[in-house]
């Protein structure tokens, strides 16, 4: 009696265990296993001496299998099992992990994309169906809500209302002022590239507020857009042309929606009631140098490197990602010039790889005659072809990284001369159309003494400089401007 409680009792400590023992090797199947390998070379260590002591059988042509066999083969098809399970369970743990982690970040950036859409496309909603309203154009305005312009780069001011073909690359150097970017944007805006081509500008560094001067800009752009098309009185062409925004050829009118930022969703029916009656302008975007040359490539050779010679290194990326989408392209300095007509009109004929440069005379002090007159090509002013001005600035920044190798002061360095330098060699260039104009650019002093109000934005003067002289740009261009009725009623400052 007490020999059977005994066996019971550890058959029963012995079960337990065993349980125990099963519910880790769901988690440890690696240490089970190396105890059955130690158990099992024991027993058969054991029944090996036994079997030497014993005499054999000669009577028994086919021994039996040991049972202990079936045992070790059980144990390890247990010890696959359990393995197999333990790896099923981490890694559904696995997924269920990561899936709880992928579901919160992007509900939060549907929201943020939602809210985008929305912020951008009441602009063109309200343009196209009630355009005797110019409040409702105030929601573009706040620049906390500026989206994306390219790829997770730039900041998107104002989305067009169609894709354009031609881009206008505008370059701001470092002592540009805020009044000098407004009234470059208040000149684009009423010139015939406004509604033809996209405006993107490069800083060089952020700046809140220059987009609070790009976004004001624009605000004034979309009323003067709005009182000049509702009016429409004989004495538009003299001041604002709305026409250019509103007379749109077939082909311009099926060429889709801008590439910058995202793509909104529109009803269709909406669409074509509303594109006869839709104008038509471009997309205003700006990068900072940071962006479209994080490593400042040319570091190493120049120190500090100004803008005037970083911004080489910035046009082989931004115009290799955008060369499938614009035919032509102006590259220009905010600082020197100011865009009245349309410019890119004397390269549209030409081929993709045709660029267009001009001249600039400087002499010594005094009377210039042919021997101190010095030409050089102005490099603030440069248009063509995508394909030719791609080419030129990949040129240019080969030749600024070989000429500060070659010179030992690098502060002698200047773009003017390199540019100069760089037109002059046809071998460098021969895959690339250059032609250098003659006609010089008039300066703003010139044409401040008209006194006829068309004088000023007349159609041929499509391009000024603003000058090196004591002359208030600011102040000739706002007079002429606040001239005119309903332009002094949209700008604050007349």
């Amino acid at each position: 009696m007490g020999m059977g409680l005994i066996t019971k009792s550890k058959s029963s400590n012995s079960s337990s265990e065993g349980w125990g023992m099963g519910f880790l090797l769901v988690f440890f199947p690696e240490e089970h296993h190396h105890q059955n390998q130690e158990q099992e070379t024991t027993t058969t260590a054991a029944v090996a001496a036994a079997t030497t002591n014993k005499k054999p059988n000669n009577f028994n042509l086919f021994p039996n299998s040991s049972p202990l066999r079936r045992n070790n083969s059980n144990h390890h098809l247990l010890n696959k099992a359990q393995s197999t399970i333990s790896i099923c369970l981490l890694l559904l743990f696995t997924t269920l992990l990561l899936f709880t982690l992928s579901t919160l970040p992007s509900s939060a950036a549907t929201t943020a994309a939602a809210a985008r859409r929305h912020l951008y496309r009441i602009p063109r909603r309200h343009l196209s169906s009630r355009p005797d309203e110019p409040s409702s154009l105030l929601s573009s305005s706040s620049y906390s809500n500026l989206s994306h312009a390219l790829q997770g780069m730039g900041n998107l001011y104002r989305r067009g209302s169609r894709a354009m073909s031609e881009l206008v690359v505008a370059h701001a150097t470092e002592s540009l002022t805020p009044n000098e970017l407004k009234l470059f944007l208040r000149l684009f805006h009423r010139s015939t590239l406004a509604s033809r081509s996209d405006l993107l500008l490069l800083f060089p560094s952020k700046m809140g507020s220059f987009d609070t001067t790009i976004l004001g800009e624009n605000e004034s752009f979309f009323k003067l857009l709005t009182q000049y098309k509702s009016s429409n009185n004989s004495h538009s062409s003299a001041s604002f042309d709305v026409t250019h925004f509103l007379k749109l050829s077939k082909k311009e009118r099926e060429s889709g929606e801008p590439i910058w930022g995202r793509r909104i969703r529109s009803n269709s029916s909406e669409e074509d009631a509303t594109e006869s009656t839709r104008p038509s302008y471009g997309s205003v975007l700006g990068f900072d140098v940071e962006e479209l040359d994080p490593e400042n490539s040319l570091s190493g050779f120049l120190d500090p490197v100004p803008m005037s010679l970083r911004r080489w290194a910035c046009y082989p990326m931004l115009l290799g990602r955008v060369r499938r989408n614009f035919k032509h392209v102006m590259l220009v300095d905010v600082k020197e010039y100011l865009l009245l007509g349309d410019p890119l009109g004397r390269v549209r004929s030409q081929s993709p790889e045709s660029v267009l440069l001009t001249q600039s005379v400087s002499g010594k002090h005094g009377r210039k005659t042919q021997s101190t007159r010095q030409k050089t090509v102005n490099p603030g002013i440069v248009m063509g072809g995508s394909r030719g001005v791609r080419r030129l600035s990949n040129a240019m920044l080969t030749d600024i990284v070989r000429a500060s190798m070659q010179h030992r002061k690098k502060n002698s360095i200047t773009e003017s001369g390199l540019f100069t330098q760089l037109v002059g060699n046809e071998f460098v260039l021969k895959n690339v159309n250059v032609v250098v104009s003659t006609e010089s650019v008039p300066d703003l002093s010139s044409l401040s003494g008209s006194n006829s109000k068309s004088g000023f934005l007349a159609k041929n003067n499509a391009l000024i400089r603003r000058g090196n002289s004591n002359l208030d740009a600011n102040s000739v261009v706002m007079k002429h401007i606040c001239s005119f009725p309903i332009d002094s009623t949209v700008y604050s400052d007349c």
